[in-house]
């Protein structure tokens, strides 16, 4: 068992089932993790107004900059985190120092609860993120004291080996243009979940840690990039954002099926 972080949408061709994990909500604006605006898409989605009083009184929000580490890979896990706004990146360091990034994390998304006495990845920022940290072992109080938490950590779990599952054939199977559209396509959907802006789409994250991910050299990364704008699929735009002209042909090329 791996340590468990998790967003809630799949890569394209996933499980996207935030809505149906997201209860209808009531609203006691007097206890702050109530009016939290991430509240229907964390993992305390499941709880009541009187429940997640108690959690308010457990966690600190923090404040995070860019290229700063949440908790690094070989760290006590000692905390768990929702991703209230901005942006990290998970990876693991190889004996000879390479890099292998395993995920982006984004708002409303869970990480830090691990099988084991320490984190098996580094969790750095990409840009100012804010996070609820809440202690490892008052999280298992909670989960013991509350099974629906423990359900909707299940739920969220299948939903992140739906993604895994994803990761491999995108790394397996698909070209390097197909990689980066799917990317693409995937950030899009990952934004309008989050009920931000999908198209442009913000991309927070290098060209180094796009490499990384999709398993592609910073070089490649770059061409891909460049084929689909000379042929009109995409266009870049100031501030890290992509617009994506033909969503069709986009997915078409995500699938295979494009130039």
């Amino acid at each position: 068992m791996q340590d468990f972080a998790t967003e809630t949408t799949a890569m394209p061709g996933g499980s996207a089932a935030a809505d149906a994990l997201s209860p209808s909500l009531p609203r006691d604006t007097s206890i702050p993790c109530v009016s939290c605006d991430v509240r229907s898409r964390a993992v305390c989605a499941v709880m009541s107004d009187d429940e997640l009083g108690r959690l308010s009184k457990l966690t600190q929000n923090q404040t995070y900059a860019p290229g700063e580490a949440l908790f690094f890979e070989g760290d006590e896990a000692g905390a768990c985190f929702i991703v209230q706004d901005g942006a990290l990146k998970l990876y693991k360091l190889l004996p000879d120092g390479r890099r292998q990034i395993t995920g982006f994390l984004f708002k409303g998304d869970f990480l830090g609860l691990s099988p084991k006495e320490e984190y098996g990845f580094t969790a750095e920022v990409l840009e100012e993120a804010h996070a609820c940290v809440l202690p490892a072992e008052r999280m298992d109080e909670l989960i013991a004291d509350y099974p629906k938490l423990s359900n909707r950590l299940l739920n969220l779990a299948s939903m992140e080996l739906a993604s895994a599952q994803e990761q491999m054939l995108l790394l397996g199977r698909k070209t390097a243009q197909e990689r980066i559209a799917s990317f693409l396509l995937w950030l899009s959907q990952r934004a309008a979940d989050r009920g931000e802006e999908s198209n442009p789409v913000r991309v927070p994250m290098s060209r180094s840690d796009m490499g990384d991910y999709l398993g592609l050299t910073v070089e490649t990364v770059s061409r891909s990039i460049t084929k689909l704008k000379t042929t009109g699929v995409i266009t870049l735009k100031e501030g890290n954002r992509i617009e994506i002209n033909d969503p069709e042909l986009m997915t078409a090329i995500a699938a295979g099926d494009g130039c």
